[in-house]
């Protein structure tokens, strides 16, 4: 195992959530971290850059300023482009410079990588097989999309955990390709629908993914996209076709869900059937590698979930305010499911995220919200989020809501979300989702807190 300790490392764009898991890491196994990001520019008081000021990173304003020659390597965004003050300066300096795919492949095959792919629900899998190898005592290590809410703290964010084991649990995401690079030790395979790329496409890097395994691959049996990778040493797990672990007598709760697998009871507090899938493929890893269903079981109550998964800002009295990731159609649709059971009339407030996924997603997304909101739900549209750089802005969010009202469907878009808060109004019961942008969390606590106070009136 490669120490990757001692070194001297600059991350341009580490606010990104990829980039932050991997800085966070790096600091935490001995190395001194700088890094710098526009979004830090734009808003000085975000709440992350205190985070990383309290585990010894600096922060630097992305300006070239931040970077010398005593830096041993630096480590760009994909966002980051090529153009950008930081990276030219590094170029003109002679400091090696890698990408934050190519790092992290680099990081991982030094470990005995767990790698957790699929196009949904990663940073939940990842995070709870994280958190229960840690409760087990097995010290491992983890880089994450998510912030996995026991694993955060004043000085951590949450999506990366040092241990002192040579296993490292890593969010293998696809969207940019990277994932071809990967040689895990493990593969965990969720999930295959429409995102980034066509299904078609990430078949393949999954099935390149699984070539690379060395030793066990975990696949979802209920999944009819993934019927294509196949692979030597395959362990399956399902809630309806028959496997090697099946969730049985399952009861779906509102903000829980109870099953079992081979006899063995489970709580976990995560609603909704697509988190018993993310339970089930770490219960699945776990027992392969010899740990009993019931010592799994008794420590699985104590997972409290991933940031922006279904977060819960406010549920009282018949109102609820809650913030989530959700941002492609599959996991749209998903978390729509879970919500019905929660109220007949709910205000859907979705935040696209990027000009190029929107606009390859912009049928499915229509499909999913003409099929899934009952004519007593509306939906609110905001307008795409934009990070920067140089994507094309040909589609908007009213390209979404004309064609969802043209179907028979209440949906409108509003531009400004101050504006949003006058549905407290109409509405008790709202939902906030969308990727990437971290202002959508303070934008639930102040939509609950504005929900709570109409609330009072009606009591």
């Amino acid at each position: 195992m490669g120490d990757h300790k001692n070194r001297k490392i600059f991350f341009s764009g580490i606010a990104g959530s990829g980039m932050s898991a991997i800085a966070g890491f790096m600091a935490d196994r001995g190395n001194t971290v700088v890094g710098s990001d526009r979004a830090f520019d734009m808003d000085p008081d975000n709440p992350l850059i205190k985070v990383f000021q309290s585990r010894g990173i600096s922060i630097v304003p992305q300006d070239g300023s931040g970077i010398d020659n005593t830096f041993d390597f630096a480590v760009f965004s994909t966002a980051v482009e090529d153009d950008r003050p930081e990276v030219i300066k590094a170029r003109s300096l002679g400091i090696p410079a890698k990408t934050r795919p190519g790092y992290l492949a680099e990081i991982t095959s030094s470990f005995k990588t767990i790698a957790v792919s699929g196009t949904s629900g990663k940073s939940t899998a990842s995070g709870l097989l994280a958190f229960l190898m840690y409760r087990l005592g097995l010290e491992p290590n983890f880089m994450g999309g998510g912030r996995v809410k026991q694993f955060r703290s004043h000085t951590q964010a949450g999506n990366s955990h040092a241990g002192k084991s040579d296993i490292l649990i890593i969010e293998a995401c696809e969207s940019d390709g990277s994932i071809i690079h990967y040689l895990p030790e493990h593969t965990i395979i969720l999930n295959l629908s429409l995102d980034h790329h066509t299904i078609d496409t990430t078949a393949d890097m999954f099935n390149t993914l699984v070539k690379n395994t060395r030793n066990r691959i975990l696949m979802n049996g209920d999944d009819r996209n993934l019927d294509s990778i196949t692979a030597r040493n395959t362990v399956y797990f399902s809630i309806h076709n028959s496997s090697q672990y099946i969730a049985e007598d399952i009861v779906l709760h509102p903000f829980h869900s109870d099953f079992t697998v081979k006899g063995t009871g489970f709580n976990l507090l995560l609603p909704g059937e697509h988190n018993i899938y993310n339970a089930l493929s770490c219960i699945a890893f776990l027992s392969e590698t010899g740990i009993p269903l019931d010592t799994i079981a008794s420590i699985m109550p104590e997972f409290r979930g991933i940031d922006r998964r279904f977060d819960v800002h406010l549920n009282e009295s018949g109102a609820f305010v809650i913030d989530d990731y959700a941002h492609n159609p599959h996991k749209i649709e998903s978390m729509m499911n879970t919500a019905r059971k929660l109220s007949d009339n709910i205000c859907y407030i979705f935040q696209p995220h990027g000009f190029g996924p929107t606009k390859m997603m912009k049928q499915e997304y229509i499909e999913t919200f003409v099929n899934n909101l009952r004519n007593t739900d509306h939906l609110i549209l905001l307008p795409i989020f934009y990070a920067g750089g140089t994507a094309g802005r040909d589609i908007s969010s009213d390209d979404l809501a004309n064609e969802i009202v043209a179907q028979g469907k209440s949906a409108e878009v509003i531009q400004e979300r101050d504006n949003v808060l006058e549905k407290v109004h109409d509405f008790r019961c709202f939902i906030i989702f969308g990727a990437r942008d971290e202002t959508l969390s303070s934008f639930a606590e102040k939509l609950a807190g504005a929900v709570k106070k109409q609330n009072c009136k009606f009591i």
